[in-house]
């Protein structure tokens, strides 16, 4: 049952010129300045993170499965932090809140959507290559190789650009109540599809077929990786071997649980119990905190990382001493 003051389908809801208001923290107006100056500080660590991993890899002349992997996922996390950390950090900076056209609402969702879905479907490649290296090592050079990592790779954009635009799509389609003031500090589909006006559960179909796509199967098949790899850890009788292996699986591990856990959260429930002031405080963690723990996860735990990153340094130094 449409909500009183809605739009038709045929009308402004689907109109290019309408805007919508991003609140964000307009009820926190005495933190503002701190809270700029936190997000700032958090935004500007986490490019220069990616930034240092990403350009460590890409001058490094033999790069192993995992580091090309990896390499992919911090330009992921690049693009990703840059679609949504500036404007909300620009939501902080006015009183009312910031408006957005309805065009780049709908961009901002689509590229934030296909983002984290991509990470998602790279870290099922990054599953499948500890699992080729753990229980099938004698022919993991001959399966990893560089072609395959490619196809995985553009694999995982095309398909989950493609999730991506079909959510985006339906969700702007849908006709929106007169209110445009979306509770949030950058265009969520919770938050959006909160506007909807219809009392029923259609709407929600589109965004809970992207999350079997995007959470549901990606992490069935990280699962599956891991269940196999627990049992040939099993096999293995040193236990020296048995935690030299696994210590290879925790930084994937440990970026896995991060992802998956705030992204449940978030996605994986009905609209009735969507609430601005929650979703925000989880957006903040899964979309500034856990950008910011992925490099010193990788740089702390992988070894290949360090050494890479040992010999960008080393070259800094060799190139400054010349």
């Amino acid at each position: 049952i449409p909500c009183e003051g809605c739009m038709e389908r045929d009308n402004k809801s689907t109109d290019p010129t309408v805007e919508f208001l991003l609140l964000g923290f307009s009820e926190l107006l005495c933190l503002r300045v701190l809270l700029f100056l936190v997000f700032l500080i958090v935004h500007l660590v986490t490019l220069a993170g990616n930034v240092m991993i990403f350009m460590a890899v890409l001058m490094e002349p033999s790069r192993p499965p995992m580091l090309f992997f990896l390499c992919h996922l911090s330009a992921i996390e690049l693009c990703y932090t840059l679609v949504i950390v500036p404007k909300a950090l620009l939501s902080l900076t006015v009183v009312d809140g910031s408006t957005i056209s309805f065009v780049g609402c709908a961009a901002q969702m689509h590229l934030f959507v296909a983002l984290g879905g991509a990470e998602c479907f790279l870290l099922v490649a990054m599953s499948y290559d500890r699992y080729v290296a753990i229980c099938q090592p004698l022919h993991y050079v001959a399966v990893m190789s560089e072609g395959l990592c490619l196809r995985l790779a553009v694999a995982c954009c095309l398909g989950s650009f493609a999730v991506a635009l079909g959510l985006t799509v339906a969700v702007f389609r849908l006709p929106f109540c007169q209110s445009h003031h979306i509770n949030h500090f950058f265009c969520d589909v919770p938050a959006v599809l909160h506007l909807a006006c219809t009392q029923s559960y259609t709407p929600e179909l589109p965004l809970l077929a992207a999350c079997v796509l995007l959470l549901l199967l990606p992490f069935l098949l990280i699962l599956t990786s891991y269940v196999c790899i627990a049992a040939a850890l099993l096999r293995v009788t040193s236990s020296v071997g048995r935690r030299k292996a696994f210590s290879t699986c925790f930084s994937h591990l440990a970026i896995t649980l991060l992802h998956y856990g705030c992204a449940t959260f978030m996605y994986i429930r009905p609209k009735s119990s969507y609430s601005p002031a929650r979703d925000k405080i989880v957006s903040l963690v899964y979309t500034n905190i856990t950008p910011l723990l992925y490099p010193l996860i990788y740089s702390l735990r992988n070894k290949e990382i360090r050494g890479v990153l040992r010999k960008m340094l080393r070259r800094k130094k060799t190139a400054q001493l010349n």
